[in-house]
C-alpha cells in the first residue's frame, strides 16, 4: 500500500504519517542502505514500527509434526498477538520445510514463524517463513510487521542492533533492520514493487 500511495498517490512526499492502534507510523523514501548489494542507490522504504517483546512458549504445540519432522532449537512467542517463533538450527531448514498447513490451523495463534541463522558468509543474519493458513494466506512472501519481533529476538541472540534479514518465501525478499532500544522502535528498510495493477469497474 505504501508503495502505491509513493508511486501513484503522492509522488512528491517523501514520508507519510498513518494513525493506528499502536500510534502513528511512518513510511519515507530512503536511498539503500551500504550492502544492498546490486540494489545501492535505489530507493528504498523505511518503516517507523514499535518494538515487540518475544515471550518464552509454556504451551507446546506438535511442532514437530506441524513442520514435518525439522528439529526444533526453541519456541517463543509474541507479547503482542501470541504468534508462534518457532527457531530451527539452519537457514536451510527453515527453507527447506513443507509445513502441513492442517496442522497450523489447529494451533491456537493466528501464525507461526519459522526462523533460523543465516549461513556464513551469506550476507544475512537470520532467515524466517510465515505461514498464515487461518488468514486465507499458507504463506506470506515478505512480512514487514512479523520483524517488529524477530528483530529484537535475534538482535539479541547475536548481539547486534543493524540486521539483515532473508524471508525464505518462493519469492522471497531482504529487509534491513534496525533497533533503537532506547525509544522502542524497529526501522525497517527494503525495496518494495508494483506486482499488480487493476481497474475498478462501476
Amino acid at each position: 500500500m505504501v508503495h502505491f500511495l509513493f508511486t501513484a498517490v503522492l509522488p512528491e512526499h517523501g514520508m507519510i504519517e498513518f494513525m493506528t492502534k499502536s500510534g502513528i507510523l511512518t513510511a519515507k523514501k530512503v536511498l539503500a542502505p551500504v550492502g544492498a548489494g546490486e540494489a545501492h542507490g535505489k530507493l528504498f522504504i523505511e518503516l517507523n514500527f514499535p518494538m515487540i517483546d518475544f515471550l518464552d512458549c509454556n504451551e507446546m504445540p506438535s511442532i514437530p509434526e506441524t513442520l514435518n519432522g525439522a528439529p526444533v532449537a526453541s519456541v517463543h512467542k509474541s507479547a503482542a498477538d501470541g504468534d508462534l517463533i518457532v527457531e530451527l538450527s539452519s537457514a536451510k531448514q527453515v527453507a527447506d520445510i513443507l509445513p502441513n498447513m492442517d496442522e497450523i490451523k489447529k494451533l491456537s495463534c493466528g501464525g507461526i514463524m519459522v526462523t533460523g541463522p543465516a549461513p556464513a558468509g551469506s550476507g544475512y543474519d537470520f532467515f524466517t517463513r510465515l505461514f498464515c493458513p487461518k488468514f486465507g494466506m499458507d504463506e506470506d512472501p515478505v512480512t514487514g510487521s512479523i520483524h517488529c519481533v524477530l528483530g529484537p529476538f535475534w538482535g539479541r541472540k547475536l548481539g547486534k542492533q543493524k540486521l539483515t534479514a532473508f524471508q525464505a518465501s518462493p519469492r522471497g525478499g531482504t529487509l534491513y533492520l534496525e533497533l533503537d532500544d532506547a525509544n522502542r522502535r524497529v526501522k525497517i528498510q527494503g525495496e518494495t514493487v508494483t506486482v499488480m495493477t487493476g481497474t475498478l469497474l462501476a
